[in-house]
């Protein structure tokens, strides 16, 4: 079913659709945000037994789809005229795909990974990195940055379940804690 019809089937109207976007695009116009992603599809779950980073044929990748919404993704941001500072990815090919598809450019960055591949003590200190960097970008007006990750980095995060190709607009609370300002759904 198209977003059309299922926002309508939903009882909304179709232009809320372009006011939320249009919502999140001021927000990112303004600065100090990450708009955090979960890699756009990829079937499957999990990686194969032996997957190795760098190694693309070993892991789990984009399907056609996924690259196809990855493109939708940046041709949303384009059309809006929204350039992120920095493009952040996980080191996973699923991720890079996405971000590259996206934005053009990315820079990888082990902290986005996934932590179901890191020890406890790993995933812990990504975790922090992560909370660091994005108390940094929200303390930066007129500038936002795109990360792109993993369900499971955006779960731990701010603790909330993604789809794929699905973005998380956050900043950081008064209380410094991470938190999730909106979302955003390119169909």
């Amino acid at each position: 079913m198209s977003r059309r019809r299922t926002l309508l089937a939903a009882g909304l109207a179709w232009p809320l659709v372009g006011a939320a976007d249009e919502a999140v695009a001021a927000r990112l116009r303004s600065g100090g945000a990450v708009i955090a992603f979960r890699h756009a599809l990829a079937p499957g779950t999990f990686d194969p037994p032996g997957f190795r980073l760098g190694d693309c044929g070993t892991q789990r990748n984009l399907s056609a789809d996924g690259r196809a919404q990855a493109a939708r993704i940046g041709a949303w941001f384009a059309a809006r005229g929204l350039v992120p500072a920095r493009v952040r990815s996980s080191p996973w090919c699923r991720c890079v795909d996405t971000a590259t598809l996206a934005f053009t450019r990315t820079e990888t960055w082990a902290a986005l990974g996934s932590p179901r591949a890191g020890t406890e003590a790993t995933n812990a200190r990504s975790l922090a990195e992560l909370r660091t960097a994005l108390a940094a970008a929200a303390r930066t007006p007129g500038r936002f940055e795109a990360w792109v990750t993993h369900m499971f980095v955006l779960s731990d995060l701010v603790d909330t379940n993604t789809a794929s190709g699905e973005g998380l607009v956050l900043d950081v609370g008064p209380d410094g804690a991470p938190r999730q300002l909106a979302r955003l759904a390119i169909a």
